[in-house]
C-alpha cells in the first residue's frame, strides 16, 4: 500500500533555514552528472568518416565494374558480329548443298515412308496374332480348370451322397427325426419326435445354419439354454461328427421337455 504524500515531510524538512543570506542552495547540493557528450561526438565523427570512406570505395568499385562491363560488352558485340558473318557464309553454303540434296532426300523419304508403313502393319498384325493366341490359350486354360473343378466337385458330391444317404437314414430312424427346409437355401430344420412317453407325436426342432464352414443354430422349439447349444456347436465344429451332434441335441430337448 502506498503512503500519502505529505509536503511537510518532503520539502519543508530539506529546506535550509532562511535566517542567513549565505546559506547554500539546493542546486549547489545536487551531484554533477557527466553525460559523455564529447565522447559521443567523437565516436559519431569517427563513424561518419568510416561511412564516407566506405561509400567512396563502393562508388569506385561500381565505376570500375561498369567500365569493365562496357569493355566486355563491346568485345561480345564484336564477336557476335564476326560470328554472324560466319553464319551468313555457312548459310549460303548450306542452301546450295540443300538444293543439291533436296531431290534425293524427297525420293528417299518416300521410300522410307513406304517401308515404315509396311513394317508397322506387319508388326501390328504379328502383335494382334500373338495377343489373340495368348487370349485363346488363357481362355482354354480357364475352361479346362473350371471343367476339372466341376468334375472334381461332382465326384465329391457323388461320393458324399453315397456315404451320407445310408448314414442319414440311420440317424433318422435311430433318433426319430426328419430334416426339412427352413425357408432359406442355407438353413435346415431338424425335427424330433418320440421325446415324451405320454405324447410321442409332440415335436421339438431347431434351425441349423449350413452357409459357412461352422454350423450355427438360430432357433429352438422348445427353448433350450443357449450356453448348452453353444457348447454342442463348439464340439461339432471341431470334430465334424454330425451324427453325434444330432444325438446330443435330442438329449437337450428331452431334458428341456421334462
Amino acid at each position: 500500500m502506498s503512503s500519502s504524500f505529505e509536503p511537510s515531510l518532503s520539502t519543508s524538512g530539506m529546506r535550509p533555514p532562511l535566517s542567513t543570506a549565505d546559506a547554500p542552495s539546493m542546486a549547489d547540493q545536487l551531484p554533477s552528472i557527466n553525460f559523455g557528450f564529447e565522447d559521443l561526438r567523437a565516436r559519431m565523427a569517427q563513424f561518419t568518416a568510416k561511412f564516407d570512406s566506405f561509400i567512396e570505395r563502393g562508388r569506385k568499385q561500381v565505376l570500375e565494374e561498369r567500365n569493365q562491363f562496357r569493355v566486355n560488352l563491346a568485345e561480345l558485340q564484336e564477336d557476335r558480329r564476326l560470328k554472324q558473318k560466319d553464319i551468313e557464309i555457312l548459310s549460303l553454303k548450306s542452301q546450295t548443298h540443300a538444293q543439291t540434296l533436296a531431290k534425293e532426300s524427297a525420293e528417299a523419304a518416300e521410300i522410307h515412308s513406304a517401308i515404315s508403313t509396311i513394317t508397322s502393319q506387319h508388326a501390328a498384325r504379328l502383335a494382334t496374332r500373338d495377343r489373340l493366341k495368348q487370349q485363346i490359350d488363357e481362355t482354354q486354360k480357364t475352361i479346362n480348370q473350371r471343367l476339372e473343378a466341376q468334375r472334381a466337385h461332382a465326384r465329391h458330391l457323388d461320393a458324399q451322397a453315397r456315404l451320407n444317404v445310408p448314414e442319414l437314414e440311420f440317424w433318422q430312424d435311430y433318433l426319430c427325426l426328419r430334416i426339412e427346409g427352413a425357408g432359406r437355401e442355407d438353413r435346415l430344420r431338424i425335427v424330433y419326435t418320440h421325446l415324451v412317453e405320454k405324447d410321442w407325436e409332440r415335436e421339438a426342432w431347431f434351425e441349423l445354419g449350413t452357409g459357412g464352414r461352422d454350423y450355427e443354430v438360430f432357433r429352438c422349439r422348445p427353448k433350450v439354454e443357449r450356453s448348452a447349444v453353444e457348447a454342442e456347436l463348439a464340439v461339432v465344429n471341431d470334430d465334424r461328427d454330425f451324427g453325434g451332434f444330432l444325438k446330443r441335441m435330442r438329449k437337450l430337448f428331452v431334458a428341456a421337455m421334462k
